[in-house]
């Protein structure tokens, strides 16, 4: 048996920008909606039978309270923010679990979802969909992967150290010691992908790492410096990780078997008809 976990956030998005706009008869964007319902469709076609997917209902989680600069929806065009009520309602419709996040964000909720299933003998592997490298800290061996749907690229633990030069359990402490522009934080002065994954591979995680650069068994550019700035920097270097580190404790699910798809409900065929009649 095959997870696949959908970021819905991300599908929906991409398909914004990728397809042609189109109204439906009361003046509604909903071309990105109808691209998302046709891709996961597909998916199941091509043999998909458990899927979930994540939305995030409302952009802000509890992450902004703890970092001021953290991502918002400040920005998001109105034509593509008034698409997400109705993608999760067109695609629950369509028989699919969904899963609209509010305190906490829809990469939380696939963290969780991938928790669970890698934790259930009858699973063979879970693919988790989507290209955000917040979840490569969820891949498991060959049996959790990290699959990009767009390119086709799919990462197992191999693919994820040889991207960012260190393992899943990592990417935390690499992000904190990075930043990610994305989400908002700017991670410690002077650290680079090079030397967090030089650093990083050797001792794991920050508070491995020692104070005393001279003592270091690796030996990145500027070894010194990039000891000071995480001296002067640790506390918030602690916090990025936080940012980063996904939840996996999100009430979703109990049995993988919630997530068989049996087909559309009574609600879709209205629905469809009017993505259909969208021009």
């Amino acid at each position: 048996m095959h997870i696949h976990l959908v970021d819905g956030t991300y599908e929906l998005f991409r398909h914004y920008y990728a397809v042609p706009s189109a109204r439906d008869p009361d003046g509604l964007e909903v071309a990105a909606v109808r691209g998302v319902l046709h891709s996961l469709l597909a998916m199941v076609r091509q043999g998909a039978t458990h899927v979930g997917v994540a939305t995030d209902h409302v952009i802000e989680s509890f992450r902004n309270d703890l970092w001021p600069g953290y991502k918002t929806g400040a920005g998001i065009p109105a034509d593509l923010w008034s698409q997400f009520p109705l993608l999760e309602d067109v695609l629950a419709a369509a028989g699919f679990v969904v899963w609209p996040m509010v305190d906490v964000e829809a990469d939380d909720a696939l963290a969780t979802a991938a928790r669970v299933a890698d934790a259930d003998p009858r699973v063979s592997q879970v693919h988790i969909c989507s290209p955000d490298k917040d979840l490569a800290q969820c891949v498991r061996g060959t049996r959790v992967v990290l699959e990009h749907r767009r390119t086709r690229v799919t990462m197992d633990e191999a693919g994820v150290v040889a991207k960012f030069g260190v393992r899943p359990a990592s990417i935390p402490d690499y992000l904190a010691l990075v930043g990610d522009a994305a989400d908002g934080y700017p991670g410690v002065r002077g650290w680079g992908a090079k030397s967090a994954a030089v650093v990083l591979a050797r001792y794991e995680h920050i508070e491995a790492i020692p104070e005393d650069a001279r003592t270091w068994t690796v030996n990145p550019a500027n070894p010194a410096s990039l000891a000071r700035n995480l001296a002067a920097q640790r506390e918030e270097a602690f916090l990025f990780r936080t940012l980063a580190t996904l939840r996996d404790d999100v009430p979703l699910m109990t049995d993988i078997e919630s997530l068989r798809w049996t087909g559309p409900t009574d609600r879709f065929e209205a629905l469809a008809a009017r993505l259909d009649a969208a021009r």
